[in-house]
């Protein structure tokens, strides 16, 4: 039996990553988010949703390692139940990336309005026409870069609580729950948005210099500073903003802390993490789409451009198309990123469910199992807007069928 070879990625590379994977621009402005939902009383969602996030992430490190060559959560929901699921999946995750795209492009855009003072749906479609341009060119930004960027965010992220945690009030944690379970639920929903990104796990095993090892010590590492970072913002931003603080949190954290200066700097870094993100994720979605389209879960057409080394224009055109009318109908944050999380909530649940089936029995299995049951809860969550995954898994089952019969 050939001896399996190894990549370069030592565990410290690894972790930075993961953390880019897990974390994103959304943090600007999802602590606002959630303590309107629920009051103070959102630091319980934060809490919940750090729980799920252990054998959620754990289960995704596992799968890495018994399929190191493995094509992300639609390939493994493709080899446990068969390409219409995987179809479906690829699907959830293509139909979010217009969805999120626009919501994190606005939250730069917000923080843009309130530190530079250029209208926020402006900066966004600037964003947003910057990172389709970028990616029509055949560029994607450096891995550097985006590592450089994640160092930003984590920068920014305890710079604001380390900065504004002696101004805390414990007095803005009364009342603690004034929307009662419901609001605690609602937040769970949204925030859903900033604890998706695991599955990435998946596909590092082979980049390891110590294979699966490496990627375990690295999923650990990274839940640990996810864990560091989520509650020290969450806590701290009802602590010294209190739950009515403003749709900018960091921005109010640093000048609380540091003063007026922070509020350029703020802007800059926004519109940098924002153009970081979006860029990614259309670079990824649309050789996503060329692949849907060469499987037959998309018109044939769009596949086009999506061998190694090509430019996927059509699908990548296919995701400005669907860009236009989330920018033009539906401007704000909340909803576009619960719709998001309904969808990378539901791609989550297919992975987790696909790795009980395909992992050997043992205590990874279980930890799969116990993965899945709270997957499916947080998924609940979501309430009435699992009404868009259910959406694009009927346009997901029309195209195919649709193929099938040609």
């Amino acid at each position: 039996m050939a001896k399996r070879a190894y990549g370069h990625l030592g565990v410290g590379q690894g972790t930075a990553l993961l953390v880019g994977a897990v974390l994103g621009p959304g943090m600007l402005v999802l602590p606002h988010l959630a303590a309107a939902a629920a009051g103070p009383a959102s630091v319980l969602a934060w809490a919940g949703l750090l729980a799920l996030s252990v054998p959620v992430a754990l289960t995704f490190a596992a799968l890495g390692g018994r399929y190191p060559d493995g094509g992300g959560v639609a390939s493994f929901v493709g080899l446990a139940f068969g390409r219409h699921a995987s179809a479906v999946t690829g699907w959830w995750f293509f139909g979010a990336v217009p969805i999120g795209t626009v919501a994190g492009a606005l939250v730069g855009g917000q923080y843009v309005e309130a530190c530079l003072g250029l209208d926020a749906t402006l900066a966004a479609c600037l964003i947003l026409a910057a990172a389709f341009a970028a990616n029509a060119a055949g560029l994607r930004t450096s891995g550097r870069l985006q590592l450089g960027l994640v160092v930003l965010l984590v920068a920014l992220l305890a710079a604001a609580v380390i900065s504004a945690a002696p101004h805390a009030d414990p007095a803005n944690f009364t009342p603690f729950a004034p929307y009662g379970f419901a609001g605690v639920v609602s937040a769970a929903g949204v925030l859903m948005f900033a604890f998706v990104g695991w599955e990435a796990a998946s596909h590092l095993s082979a980049e390891f210099a110590t294979g699966s090892r490496g990627l375990l010590r690295a999923t650990v590492v990274t839940l640990i500073v996810i864990a560091v970072l989520y509650v020290g913002v969450s806590v701290t931003s009802v602590a010294v903003l209190g739950a009515g603080m403003p749709g900018v949190p960091l921005m109010a954290m640093l000048e609380t802390g540091i003063g007026p200066a922070a509020r350029p700097v703020t802007g800059v870094a926004a519109v940098l993490l924002t153009f970081g993100a979006v860029n990614t994720y259309l670079a990824g979605a649309a050789r996503l789409g060329a692949a849907l389209a060469r499987d037959g879960a998309l018109p044939g057409w769009f596949a086009r451009g999506g061998e190694p080394g090509g430019t996927p224009y059509r699908s990548l055109g296919l995701l400005a198309v669907l860009s236009v009318p989330v920018v033009v109908l539906a401007v704000d944050v909340d909803l576009l990123m619960r719709a998001t999380s309904a969808c990378l909530a539901a791609v989550t649940v297919a992975g987790v469910a696909a790795a009980v089936r395909m992992l050997p029995a043992g205590r990874h299995r279980t930890t799969a199992v116990i993965g899945t049951g709270m997957a499916v809860v947080a998924l609940a969550f979501c309430g009435v807007y699992l009404v868009v995954p259910a959406g694009l898994a009927l346009v997901a089952w029309v195209v195919m069928r649709a193929r099938m019969r040609r």
